[in-house]
């Protein structure tokens, strides 16, 4: 700094006040300061300014299932929004597991991060976010909810799949397949309610079953075989309830020689960005993965600033895609 003030001809007060913008300074001398910088080739000591303010300017990201589809595009959003207000991103994913969870909230700790950003993996709310939480870092959580004293934002879990489930009941079906996420987790446990609650407005010549895909497209391919391998009573209708499984199930009903919707009607949570061209296009649900990353980092530096305030526990809408994977005519 020393070397670019004397560059610039200006004090190193002014130099700081350029960095940090702590005061107002003339456009001719910040333009001097930007160009001295460029001489000297000048690089903000980060860890120096970390120790000197006790802010890094970095948030935490425990995710998990980077691979999926809805995770990336989650971070993404998350990556921009925080991008756009002055804030790197430091991010792992925790796969879903309590300890490799517990391993990566340990590391973000220990980089000083200003506040974290999680998606709370089974277990989290006991095992592992009490410890964040007690140690004073600014937590919101996101894509699920959990009992814990923080911020939090999810999707609309419940009626969505209720929707998607009612309209197969509407169609006729009268016994209906799920493929449901990761237990344990509350996204899961919601969705199955929504699909519960229309089995049960069906009445009692609706029936149902449900088989475990755990939030990943091989295991709900291998469900969804076993399901459907018999020959006698199968279901004629199937919820997928994310998209990864949504993925495997159609998999393996192709390998079974059965046709969306011809032999099976299909509807599923989470749409996809190209389920419009798919043959059949999925009837789906959407979420607002951009209103969702954007207000959780919104609310995270909101309590990083000191902000107070009740916590808030928000949800944000989806949209309902009617194709024609449910056997509508799209």
């Amino acid at each position: 700094m020393a070397d670019v003030a004397r560059e610039a001809g200006v004090s190193i007060s002014t130099v700081s006040h350029v960095l940090n913008a702590t005061r107002a300074v003339s456009p001719e001398t910040r333009q001097r300061v930007v160009d001295a910088m460029a001489a000297t080739n000048f690089r903000r000591n980060v860890l120096a300014t970390a120790l000197v303010t006790s802010r890094t300017h970095a948030i935490g990201l425990s995710i998990s299932a980077l691979q999926n589809p809805y995770f990336a595009n989650l971070v993404h959003s998350i990556e921009k929004r925080a991008s756009a207000r002055g804030y790197s991103l430091v991010m792992g994913d925790s796969h879903d597991d309590e300890e490799v969870e517990g391993a990566l909230l340990g590391t973000l700790l220990d980089r000083r991060v200003d506040g974290m950003i999680i998606a709370p993996a089974p277990h989290s709310e006991t095992a592992n976010l009490p410890r964040v939480l007690n140690d004073g870092t600014p937590v919101v959580l996101i894509d699920r909810h959990a009992d814990v004293e923080c911020d939090q934002i999810a999707p609309d879990n419940v009626e969505p799949t209720r929707l998607i489930s009612s309209h197969l009941v509407e169609l006729g079906h009268s016994y209906i397949a799920a493929v449901t996420g990761l237990p344990a987790i509350q996204s899961t446990e919601e969705r199955i309610q929504g699909f519960e609650a229309a089995i049960a407005q069906g009445g009692p010549g609706v029936k149902s079953t449900m088989v475990r895909g755990n939030s990943k497209a091989k295991e709900a391919y291998r469900a969804v075989r076993r399901l459907f391998s018999g020959t006698s009573h199968r279901p004629t209708a199937l919820v997928v309830l994310n998209n990864a499984m949504t993925i495997g199930s159609m998999q393996a009903l192709k390998d079974l020689g059965l046709r969306v919707p011809g032999d099976v009607a299909l509807t599923c949570y989470d749409d996809f960005e190209w389920a419009d061209v798919f043959e059949p296009q999925l009837t789906a649900i959407e979420q607002d993965v951009k209103a969702m990353g954007h207000t959780a980092v919104d609310l995270l530096i909101d309590r990083i600033d000191g902000k107070a305030g009740p916590r808030k526990v928000l949800r944000t809408k989806t949209i309902y895609h009617h194709r024609n994977s449910c056997g509508c005519t799209n």
